[in-house]
């Protein structure tokens, strides 16, 4: 799944995503992109479920 992710901008937001969804599922694979402001994961877990815990972090997850 590929989220875009508003307010991310250096190795802690990374760090702090990826932390998060990994905390959950353990196996997800996850991919930050800061440039393009995305966050895209590999996981078992629901789509609502992730941008909860990216939004949990912080930051805002755009709807759609």
């Amino acid at each position: 799944m590929l989220l875009k992710v508003e307010g991310m901008d250096c190795a802690h937001c990374v760090r702090a995503v990826t932390e998060a969804i990994k905390a959950e599922d353990p196996q997800a694979e996850v991919v930050v992109d800061l440039n393009a402001g995305t966050v895209s994961a590999t996981t078992i877990l629901p789509r609502p479920r992730v941008a909860t815990l990216v939004e949990e972090e912080g930051y805002t997850v755009a709807q759609g």
